[in-house]
């Protein structure tokens, strides 16, 4: 079991920057594979990025890559996600979500892939 809560979220300008956060506790942290999810009004929740157990690897959707970057501490349980130059549509309810880290697994871009997850927190970007 491993507990998350996402906190950072808020209400900016277009071409403004974010950070959200997530801090998790109960299990060894390091021990997860953690991700980034996101859910608009009306639509599905959609991938975002992943980061591996230590850190060194990571993936992203097309539509974040280059202005989205997920990092990680495992000495503070806290993983990050660093948005730059938000535009109306990153506007969402940001998820983050855990599983146990396999290696050699693929990094994992489906809901059904982690069993943990946060109760979110909202993004709005107004132009």
């Amino acid at each position: 079991q491993v507990q998350l809560v996402e906190s950072g979220g808020g209400l900016v300008q277009v071409g403004d920057s974010l950070r959200l956060s997530c801090v998790a506790s109960g299990r060894t942290f390091s021990l997860f594979r953690v991700a980034w999810f996101r859910q608009a009004p009306r639509k599905e929740r959609e991938f975002v990025a992943t980061i591996n157990r230590s850190g060194d690897s990571t993936y992203y959707a097309e539509s974040v890559k280059g202005v989205f970057t997920i990092s990680r501490d495992n000495a503070k349980n806290t993983v990050y996600l660093q948005m730059n130059n938000l535009k109306p549509e990153d506007t969402a309810v940001y998820y983050c979500a855990a599983r146990y880290g396999m290696r050699g697994r693929p990094p994992g871009v489906l809901t059904s892939e982690y069993p943990y997850w946060g109760q979110g927190t909202q993004v709005t970007v107004s132009s």
